[in-house]
């Protein structure tokens, strides 16, 4: 009897160790402070995303000099899944904020130059085993993140041709 419950006791902690783990959050407190800050402010929030994703990317464009190695591969596949998550909460952002029909031409403008950039770097590194699912899927992101600001684009400089006196606003308004 001893035996099976010590057993038992085994692959109950087995079985929650990875329940246990903690999920990577890819942004700082600060930067999660600031992000809640701007949520008023749609275009400069993009463009806050916009500076986190050109710092991340420059970082994973210098760990592709180092040397290859164990930790260096580690380091990439975490950086590479923080990016991802990263592109697609902005994708989701730009979701909410042009649902509600704020003007982001600006920042989509930016977003524009900068995505096509970040997914030149993930193309630009090669890769490898430990953290190839991890770059396919940041380009696949960052191309579908690049898809979506162009398409925005266009439709916001569309309708606000059409709707001149709802330009720079934040959200439209109900008439």
């Amino acid at each position: 009897m001893r035996c099976w419950t010590a057993m038992l006791v085994c692959l109950l902690s087995v079985a929650l160790l990875p329940a246990q783990e903690r999920k990577r959050e890819p942004l700082t407190e600060a930067q999660i402070e600031r992000i809640r800050e701007l949520g008023t402010d749609p275009g400069e929030r993009i463009k806050f995303y916009a500076k986190i994703l050109d710092e991340r990317a420059d970082t994973i464009k210098g760990l592709s000099n180092r040397a290859k190695s164990a930790a260096r591969g580690r380091r990439l596949d975490d950086e590479l899944q923080d990016f991802t998550a990263l592109m697609d909460e902005l994708g989701s952002n730009l979701d909410a904020y042009s649902e509600r029909k704020a003007d982001l031409r600006k920042s989509l403008k930016l977003l524009n130059e900068a995505a096509p950039r970040w997914v030149g770097i993930l193309r630009a590194l090669a890769g490898e085993p430990g953290f190839d699912l991890a770059r396919k899927e940041a380009i696949e992101s960052g191309e579908e993140l690049a898809d979506q600001a162009a398409r925005l684009l266009t439709e916001q400089t569309e309708y606000f041709n059409l709707h001149k006196d709802e330009q720079g606003q934040q959200r439209a308004e109900p008439k």
